[in-house]
């Protein structure tokens, strides 16, 4: 330096020094001369030196003394001109620092006398000053005395001296430390050996410290001395002292050289040993005082808290805690811990500011605060000191809102509240005014009254003081109302600001690191893996080490903070304020967030979300809320010591909107205030900035902004966004153009806040959703059980967020949708509307998302997305489903073609649709399905084609709208056609698909579960078709059925043949027979009952007006179908295994139904048996043209082709047959048989037509009106049957056989008909007509009986047996048959509409049966069957009845017919007859015989009146051919005949030879009606074989013989009845049959005289002469007579007399008789 040490300084120096000694040689020559000399030999000593040596300065130094003595001698004259010159001469040597310790020493004594003497007092201190801090010289006791020296005259009268003396001892202090540090930085690079300090070191231990620094402990310990009021070690000569002084100089010291008690122990030492005791002292009058306690209370006075230095006292504790805090732990915990008493409220006001202020110097130190925490909030039996500050804080904060503590009401507690001199209340009711004129001037807290103003205390993050810093202050000050609580507000909001931003701060670091060492974790060498993984887990235990006191700070504090910003959040009428308080807020949440501590986040949400709502409003909400969101964490702020205080209800905040509360209970309306929106906006901008570390607390959050969406009236628009809309009901919402220019920024930010969750993790994006959805659920909730308008808020935002989050649509998928579909269940319709709008807006926009990777790789992700919509099925309300239908449409619409594995889900939706959810739901659904039919099959995988036709079956099954139901035919009808047409290419895929899964079950060990399993997948495919079509086909609805019906035949018969040869078992099983069990079932359960016409115009026809008869029409239609398909494939079915079984079960089917009580069912049955006998040729090939029938039986062709206007549609064929059945087996194609070959089948066919037929034509036990009778056309069709049935089974039919179709032929012509069917199938009676039934009755036997004619022996024995039958049916000709017990009016008398049951006319059918016996007679008369089984009996004994009832016939022409077949058949059979005559197998006919001639000849029935005589003779004819018969083909064998039937024969044509009378002739009919010629005839025949000249045998003699004693004794009677009557009759002429019967019985007496003579005479009997001869006296008797015709034929007959008049001869002669 170039200063004092040039050339020019030195010479300089040396100059002035000369001309000082020269002054003070001047000054002193008079009064002082021991001075003068010293002076002047001072100048040569200078002078000497300077000459002498090269350094100058080092030789004036080492000569100071000397140097210096002649001014110290000018010093002590006490000469004040004198003593001035020499100071400052001593001054300008010591600047220059020429001045040895010795001198220095010189000096500083004569310093003390000068200060003794009270000389010069400024200029010593000058002096001093300048002696010490120019150079290092004065040690030790010079120090110390020059110290002392200062501190005395500090305490001398003079002002100006004490003051410049206070400010050199500061500096002295000063210097005295600085020279210590200077020291120890020279020293720094030697190492010492450190020397080690007992613990219980004191001060004589200095003796290891260097000059310097023994100055300064001495000067240290000293100081404490003095402020203890103690007497000092080192400052000797100290007189008086002050203890404000002291401890200012402490704090300084302190506060300058903390490095110094940092770094050397025995400072350390005396800072514990002595400044903190010291200081823990001097507090205790604070401490102890108790502000208006009763001094009466204790014993002794209790010194009072003194300003000056308590508040110097808190600043060098300011300073211990700042600097010292590592040192002093324990001892701070005691400080702090004072400090937080110093808050309490009954300290005085003063005390309470300055402690305040000194916690804010605290608070604006985070890593103070830290170490705070982590001294003693984290040990475990330390006080929690960070903990008690913040708590302190909060509850001085509320101790400023309340009411001082009670006690002594007077004066003390005014003094306390404010220390004013004026009127407490002044300044509260100054505040209160402008409040009361609702505009608040001032920024202020006002709570309950208490109106507290704030100040602008600091500046942010600085703590200036403003008390503390009064150290010129003796008397407490006065503290303006609000400054300790602006001081505490900034403490807080301080304290939040450092806490967060350090944490926040390191936390980035270690994440940073932790994120560097992770990436570095990746690489690739093992090694350089360990490494990292070293480094790492350090940082993690330094992270976990920070980690654990960053959690501690916050749970130290968060209570005690949220505890005082709550209250003055509630209290802040300034916006300022109040955006201060709610970012602290904010922070502490986030901070807590990030850091995880749930229970501190959540309080300070609340909080924000309590300050949101209306006051009260907010603690049912979030009271409700936390408790939910906090179950199980039970906190409570109250418990950490802190009072809550509940916001006040009088806030005098402006009103902003009023709204309705979003509550169950409409409760009248609430107000928003600006303050209230303030919280909301930093609600959102911590879920906006925030989201990430809310968690759980989204729940509070969201249900906060919910409530104020509710009450400022926003409502969801479309994509979930908030529009501001009017509420539905209730008063409706105020709001004023603040709040209306607020709200689209308050929606834009909602929507921006639920846009920005696009950029929170995966597990805070769960927390939202969860928030969200629990949100919902109370709102579902308070929804329940009214119709008012629902919030929905939480729907419209879940929706919001799925939108933007739908690149990672997987992770949230579940909850949000599982969410939905609860709301969608809802009963509040408009909730549930939102939930259905919500969920199909996302899939849709799910589904068309550009995903990565796309959905068509993703199949996993599409199904995620379609999965909701399927569940959508499960809820109940139609507008759901409606939405759900909609949303498929679309979907169909935009994404039909890429649906790929997701069709199974959307055609479920379809599906789902169940029949009584609502005509227009199945519409809708029905429309997407006609879609996907129409478009969408061959993109489709085939795996799905079964669900489609499932679900379009099931569409046929509603019965909600027939239209549907029928259309959905259709569309099975065109999926079907499509399955026909890419059969191929769907078989390909479904068998690939198959092999796949097969291979699957196989890994996992099952069995593959499908449908109708073993038949191959596409076979599958068409039976889950048949299925469907089969349940179709047993609907309700006749309609649907009989279309299903018509479809599913067709679409077998049209596609079967794409089949696999096995399947044809199932559809058989499964399918067909399983149908027909059903059909038959409904069918004989069906209703009875009339259905009146339905819907008022549509008309039902009679024939479909009950169940019953709409099932049979069903019934029909099915049986016809699988009659014809096993028509058309038997070629197919027959190879089958059990053939044989199902024919079995189809006939079963044909029984049952042939047997159903209804004639439309059972006729069909019959047509359906004809076809599977194939009666009606069925169609082989579908090339073939239909052939006419092959039996040759008169059969129509029963059953028309079945087509239906779907089924109109041409089929390709694309392969023949032939290829087809080549494919079932490539060895060898099935044999296509074209008749049954098996003949089981054909005699199964047999009993089933025997059953059929003894069922259905056995009558019923009892009438009535409801009696089931066969119908014609039934039964006509079952016999009809027969015929060709007999074709195949003709080998085996036996009697028993023969026997049980007798039964049924009988009973099935003896059925009536219904009285209303007569016109139709009753000829007129006048035609001689056979119904068809009879005809075919006639068929089936002339069937049997040409077989048997041309069968082998065995059969013939057939033949009587149809002989019976037939002979039966002629029978009926006279006896109609009875039906059971039925009773049957005569057509003839029956007017149609009396009689129910009408007997048919039997007449021709008996007849046309009678001429059948007759011809088979003449062909088989000769056979033994009919001769052993006396068929010719038979047939007389059957025609005797016609024959013997004769004109009491029903028909006249039956005995005419009778007669003329008894004769031919007694043409043929009388000559078999005799033939057979030894056997004895005729012996009963001749008996039988003879009554029939007796019956017919000789009939008891009268021939009509109304009989023309030409009719007459006709008849007459007709008896004389019998007799001539008798004539030619009888008497003429009569030795081949029993002697009785002859004589019976004699008898006959003896009475038939006389004519008997008929009372009824009439006298001019008479002539005629005695059958003239029949009685001629009679008696010719009669003579003719009384005299036959060929008598062979005595036989004949035998029977002319009886003849003629008949005929004579006949004769006799006729004349002697007429000699009577003639006698009696006197004047009267006899009748005139009488008078012809005696006419002929003469005529007759001369023939046979005639006769007689012309015989040989030994032909005749001698009796009979004998009985002729006695004729005579009779005849003459006869004379009398008066008729002239009698006369002449009496002399005719007496003339033949002359012949036996001759002489008597001898007796001899006469022989015997």
């Amino acid at each position: 330096m170039s200063g004092p040490n040039s050339p020019e300084a030195v010479k300089k120096l040396l100059e002035n020094m000369q001309s000082d000694l020269r002054a003070l040689s001047l000054e002193c020559k008079k009064k002082f001369p021991p001075v003068k000399e010293a002076a002047e030999s001072g100048i040569i000593k200078v002078k000497t030196i300077a000459a002498r040596n090269t350094e100058i300065l080092a030789a004036l130094k080492e000569n100071s003394s000397e140097v210096v003595q002649p001014f110290l001698m000018g010093c002590g004259t006490k000469e004040p001109k004198i003593t001035q010159l020499c100071l400052a001469a001593i001054q300008r040597l010591m600047s220059h620092e020429v001045v040895s310790e010795i001198a220095a020493g010189n000096i500083i004594n004569m310093l003390w006398q000068l200060m003794e003497n009270s000389l010069e007092e400024l200029k010593l201190l000058q002096t001093v000053l300048v002696l010490l801090t120019t150079n290092t010289v004065v040690h030790d006791e010079a120090l110390s005395k020059a110290i002392v020296l200062c501190f005395r005259l500090h305490f001398t009268k003079d002002n100006i001296t004490n003051n410049t003396a206070a400010a050199t001892v500061r500096q002295v202090v000063t210097v005295v430390f600085e020279r210590m540090v200077a020291e120890d930085e020279h020293h720094k690079g030697i190492v010492e050996q450190p020397v080690l300090v007992q613990g219980n070191s004191n001060r004589r231990s200095v003796s290891t410290l260097r000059p310097c620094a023994k100055d300064a402990y001495m000067l240290f310990q000293d100081l404490c001395q003095l402020v203890n009021a103690d007497a000092p070690y080192w400052l000797v000569g100290m007189t008086e002292m002050t203890r404000t002084f002291g401890l200012e100089l402490l704090e300084s010291v302190l506060n300058d050289f903390p490095q110094v008690f940092l770094q050397h122990q025995e400072f350390s030492f005396l800072l514990k040993e002595r400044v903190c005791p010291l200081v823990i002292k001097l507090f205790s009058p604070n401490i102890k005082f108790r502000q208006g306690s009763n001094t009466s209370s204790s014993p002794a006075p209790v010194e009072k808290p003194y300003f000056p230095i308590c508040m110097r006292l808190l600043r060098v504790v300011s300073v211990l805690i700042k600097q010292f805090y590592s040192l002093l732990v324990t001892e701070c915990e005691i400080f702090l811990s004072l400090l937080v008493k110093f808050l309490d409220a009954d300290k005085p006001q003063w005390l309470r500011a300055v402690a305040v202020e000194s916690i804010h110097r605290l608070c604006v130190q985070p890593q103070l605060l830290r170490s705070f925490c982590q001294s003693y909030d984290m040990k475990q039996h330390s006080t929690k000191v960070f903990r008690d500050i913040v708590n302190a804080l909060g509850s001085f904060i509320q101790s400023l809102f309340l009411v001082p503590p009670t006690g002594n009401p007077a004066a003390t507690n005014q003094a306390g509240n404010n220390n004013s001199g004026g009127p407490v209340s002044a300044p509260a009711n100054s505040g209160m005014v402008g409040i009361g004129g609702g505009v608040t001037l001032l920024p202020a807290f006002e709570y309950r009254g208490t109106w507290i103003p704030i100040l602008s205390v600091t500046v942010q993050g600085s703590a200036k003081a403003t008390y503390l810093e009064m150290l010129d202050k003796v008397e407490p000050p006065t503290i303006p109302e609000g400054y300790a609580m602006s001081v505490a507000f900034h403490c807080l909001l301080d304290l939040v600001r450092g806490i967060t931003s350090m944490i926040e701060g390191e936390l980035g670091e270690v994440e940073t690191e932790c994120q560097s060492t992770t990436e570095g974790e990746s690489s690739p060498t093992a090694s350089a893996e360990e490494q990292d993984r070293q480094s790492a887990s350090d940082h993690v235990d330094k992270g976990t080490v920070s980690r654990a006191i960053w959690e501690e700070m916050v749970n130290a504090c968060w209570c005690g903070l949220l505890a005082a910003l709550s209250l003055l959040l509630d209290a802040s009428t300034d916006e300022a304020a109040t955006e201060s308080i709610l970012k602290a807020e904010l922070t502490m949440a986030a901070l807590c967030g990030r850091l995880g501590l749930v229970t501190s986040r959540d309080a300070f949400i609340t909080a924000m979300c309590k300050g949101s709502l209306p006051p009260h409003y907010a603690l049912t909400v979030l009271n409700t809320t936390t408790a939910a969101a906090l179950t199980n964490k039970s906190y409570s702020i109250q418990g950490q010591s802190v009072m809550m205080i509940s916001p006040s209800s009088e806030s005098h905040q402006q009103v902003v909107a009023v709204g309705q509360p979003l509550a169950v209970q409409p409760q009248g309306t609430v107000m928003l205030t600006s303050k209230n929106i303030q919280c909301m906006r930093t609600l959102l901008n911590l879920a906006h900035c925030h989201g990430a570390v809310l968690g759980t607390s989204w729940q509070l959050v969201l249900a906060t902004l919910q409530h104020l969406v509710w009450i400022l009236g926003l409502k969801p628009s479309s994509g979930g966004a908030l529009k501001p809309g009017r509420a539905v009901e209730g008063p409706s919402t105020v709001l004023t153009t603040a709040v209306m220019t607020d709200l689209p920024v308050i929606s834009n930010i909602l929507s921006r806040l639920f846009e920005s969750s696009q950029y929170l993790d995966d597990v805070s994006l769960h927390h939202l959703i969860n928030a969200l959805c629990s949100l919902s659920l109370e709102a579902m909730d308070m929804a329940y059980g009214n119709n008012k308008e629902p919030s929905l808020f939480a729907v419209a935002k879940l929706l919001e967020t799925g939108l933007v989050n739908m690149h990672r649509i997987e992770i949230l998928w579940r909850p949000l949708t599982g969410h939905l579909l609860e709301v969608c269940q809802h009963p509040n319709s408009r909730m549930r509307e939102w939930g259905a709008e919500a969920l199909t807006s996302l899939i849709k926009a799910g589904l068309t998302f550009n995903h990565d990777p796309p959905l068509s790789q993703n199949q996993r992700l599409q199904l995620l997305l379609l999965n909701p919509l399927k569940e959508m099925s499960n809820i109940n309300h139609p507008d759901i489903r409606l939405k759900q239908l909609e949303c498929v449409l679309q979907i169909l619409q935009s994404q039909g073609d890429s649906l790929g594995p997701g069709w199974p889900l959307v055609l479920g939706v379809m599906g789902a649709i169940r029949n009584d959810q609502g005509e227009s739901l199945i519409r809708t659904a029905f429309q997407c399905l006609q879609l996907v039919v129409t478009d969408f099959l061959p993109t489709m995988p085939c795996t799905c084609l079964q669900i489609v036709v499932e679900v379009a079956g099931s569409f046929g099954l509603h019965n909600q709208e027939l239209n549907i139901s029928l259309t959905s035919i259709g569309l099975l009808w065109n999926i079907s056609d499509y399955f026909f047409q890419r059969g191929e290419v769907i078989e390909k895929e479904l068998n690939k698909e198959e092999a796949a899964q097969q291979k699957h079950a196989e890994e996992k060990g099952e069995i593959l579960n499908r449908p109708f399993h073993p038949a191959p997948p596409f076979d599958c495919l068409w039976l889950c078709l048949y299925a469907k079509l089969g349940e179709l086909c047993v609907d309700p609805r006749p309609a649907v059925r009989k279309s299903a019906g018509q479809t599913l035949f067709s679409t077998i018969g049209a596609h079967g043949t794409l089949l696999q040869h096995s399947t044809w078992h199932t559809v058989i099983w499964k399918v067909l027979f399983h149908l027909l069990d059903r059909v038959r079932e409904s069918s004989t359960t069906a209703d009875k009952e009339k259905i009146e016409s339905g819907g008022g115009n549509i008309l039902i026809h009679h024939s479909r007006d009950t169940a019953e008869k709409q099932w049979a029409e069903t019934w029909v239609l099915t049986l016809a179908g699988v009659a014809r398909i096993f028509n058309t494939r038997r070629y197919l079915l027959q190879p089958l295994g059990d053939f044989s079984k199902a024919w079995d079960v189809l006939l079963d089917h044909i029984q049952s139904a042939a047997l159903s009580k209804n004639n439309e069912v059972s006729l069909a049955a019959l047509k359906s048996f004809q076809e599977i006998l194939q009666i009606v040729s069925p169609v082989r090939d579908s090339e073939k043209p239909e052939t006419p029938p092959v039996v040759n039986v008169p059969v129509p062709v029963l059953i028309g082709s079945v087509s239906g206007p779907a089924m109109s549609r041409p089929f390709v064929r694309t392969d023949s047959i032939g290829e087809r059945l080549g494919r079932y087996s490539s060895s060898e194609p099935p044999v296509v048989t074209d008749e049954l070959e098996d003949l089981n089948l054909w005699w199964a066919a047999w009993n089933t037509w025997y059953r059929i037929g003894s069922e259905s034509t056995k009558p019923p036990i009892a009438f009535d009106k409801l009696t089931f009778i066969p119908s014609q056309p039934f039964l006509t069709a079952l016999i009809q049957i027969f015929p060709a049935l007999y074709q195949h089974i003709k080998t085996g039919f036996n009697m028993d056989d023969l026997q049980k179709l007798g039964v049924i032929l009988h009973s099935a012509v003896s059925v009536p008909i219904s009285s209303d069917a007569s016109p139709f199938i009753l000829p007129s009676y006048t035609e001689a007509v056979l119904t068809s039934l009879q005809e075919a009755v006639l068929t089936a036997l002339d069937v049997l009986q040409k077989a048997i004619c041309i069968g082998p022996e065995n059969m013939q024995i057939m033949y009587p047996a149809i002989f019976d039958q037939l002979l039966a049916f002629v029978e009926f000709s006279c006896k109609p048959p009875q039906y059971g017990q039925l009773e049957t009016k005569h057509i003839a008398n029956a007017k149609y509409n009396q009689a129910e049951w009408v007997a048919l006319n039997y007449v021709p059918f008996a007849e046309r049966s009678l001429e059948v016996v007759v011809d088979l007679y003449q062909k088989t008369a000769c056979h033994k069957a009919v001769v052993n089984e006396k068929v010719l009996q038979n047939v007389i004994k059957t025609l005797r009845v016609p024959l013997s009832l004769k004109y009491s016939c029903p028909s006249e022409s039956t005995w005419k017919l009778a007669v003329s077949s008894l004769l031919k058949v007694l043409s043929i059979g009388l000559p078999v007859a005799r033939q057979h005559a030894s056997s004895g197998k005729f012996d009963t006919m001749w008996p039988e015989l003879a009554n029939t001639f007796e019956d017919f000849l000789f009939t008891k029935s009268i021939p009509p009146d109304n009989l023309s005589i030409q009719e007459f003779q006709r008849n007459e004819s007709i008896d004389v051919e019998v007799v001539q018969l008798i004539s030619t083909e009888i008497l003429p064998y009569a030795n081949f005949i029993p002697k009785e039937f002859v004589g019976q024969i004699m008898t006959m044509l003896n009475k038939g030879s006389i004519h008997s009378q008929s009372s009824s002739f009439t006298e001019a009919e008479i002539d005629i009606r005695l059958r003239e010629e029949f009685s001629k005839m009679c008696f010719e025949t009669l003579l003719q074989f009384s005299f036959s000249n060929k008598v062979t045998t005595p036989q004949e003699g035998y029977i002319s013989r009886m003849a003629l004693s008949v005929l004579l004794k006949r004769s006799q009677d006729v004349l002697h009845r007429y000699i009577e009557d003639e006698r009696l009759s006197g004047k009267c002429p006899l009748p005139r049959q009488q008078v012809t019967e005696i006419i002929f019985v003469l005529k007759a007496v001369s023939t046979l005289i005639d006769s007689l003579k012309k015989t040989h005479p030994e032909n005749v009997d001698g009796n009979t002469w004998a009985q002729v001869i006695a004729l005579y006296p009779t005849l003459v008797e006869c004379i009398t007579c008066s008729s002239s015709e009698v006369c002449s034929a009496l002399k005719e007959a007496l003339v033949p007399f002359k012949d036996f008049m001759q002489p008597p001869a001898s007796k001899v002669q006469n022989g015997e008789s």
